[in-house]
């Protein structure tokens, strides 16, 4: 399959144009999406559901550490989670990848050798972006040679809320390139694009300029994933691939914190772009504190009791 749309070059070809496309996209009815949201996620999900769509979420997680005091030990042991969550339960699925800065991304890639867990790299002057392209696509190769599987870019905010659009598609393009064989997630940081019009525009210049996955948020500002925000994400990636034939991913991030919450998404995703979505390949948890509210939950299905917060490792 593709992994970029070569359909939409005269789309591309100026700002004016891709600004033309952009604006003709269909105006987003912010009530109706917020109310569609908040319906579904009254769905109610029980025992051999409940337990199903627990593991799907933890196979689902990028476990995520991105702080300044973040040492080559708490990669390590972050590593050991992501391969063995409960380590007294071996039936249960390791997550999707370990997210780190790219200077650990050597370290995590050696802790996570041969256990099939993928190595995720923030990249692109992470949170802010605010770095000349050089610099941005230096940290990209960094990340790539460092051994990252996965590489998780921000885009130009401020260059997309002036309009500069062709610039934002551009970027994404010379770190898709930059990547290589790595699968690329393209930020948006929808907490500072303001409207559901300007999420959903951010959506196709990211799918449009060949991003695997599209992704809500950095989580390091005030507002990061919502449901609201999510269902929007999904059905755009619903009509590029209806449109392209190309399948893009979709990566909530930040806030995301207990198990009813993730199931909230879960139902989202089978109810907006269905079952083909529904695998760690195409929907991912951008999370650090998910993870233990899942095994938590989990030990409660498996014993009837809840466990103490002792359970689970602090991250």
């Amino acid at each position: 399959m593709p992994t970029h749309a070569p359909a939409f070059a005269d789309v591309t070809a100026s700002d004016s144009t891709l600004r033309r496309f952009l604006h003709g996209l269909p105006g987003v009815d912010a009530v109706g999406l917020e109310a569609r949201a908040a319906a579904l996620g009254t769905r109610s999900i029980k025992t051999t559901a409940k337990a199903y769509a627990i593991d799907l979420a933890i196979s689902m997680i990028d476990l995520t550490t991105l702080e300044g005091a973040d040492t080559p030990g708490k990669v390590r042991a972050l590593a050991a989670k992501a391969v063995h969550p409960d380590p007294t339960d071996r039936t249960t699925p390791s997550t999707a990848a370990v997210c780190v800065y790219p200077d650990m991304a050597a370290i995590a890639k050696e802790a996570l050798k041969g256990s099939g867990v993928k190595v995720a790299s923030v990249a692109t002057a992470f949170p802010a972006g605010r770095a000349a392209l050089d610099v941005k696509l230096a940290d990209v190769r960094d990340a790539v040679a460092a051994g990252a599987d996965e590489i998780d870019m921000v885009i130009d905010r401020g260059a997309f809320l002036s309009g500069r659009y062709l610039k934002v598609y551009e970027e994404i393009r010379a770190v898709k390139e930059a990547a290589g064989a790595a699968r690329l997630k393209v930020i948006f940081e929808t907490g500072e694009l303001s409207t559901y019009d300007n999420i959903r525009r951010a959506s196709w210049i990211g799918m449009i300029a060949g991003a695997d996955f599209i992704k809500t948020s950095t989580g390091k500002v005030a507002v990061n994933a919502t449901p609201a925000n999510t269902l929007l994400m999904l059905e755009a990636v619903r009509d590029f691939r209806e449109q392209t034939g190309v399948q893009v991913g979709v990566k909530p991030a930040g806030g995301i914190r207990t198990s009813k919450d993730a199931i909230k998404f879960l139902v989202l995703v089978n109810e907006t772009v269905g079952e083909d979505w529904l695998d760690n390949h195409w929907f991912r948890f951008g999370a650090s504190s998910l993870l233990n509210d899942l095994l938590l939950q989990r030990q409660k299905l498996a014993t009837g009791r809840y466990s103490g917060p002792d359970y689970v490792t602090v991250d």
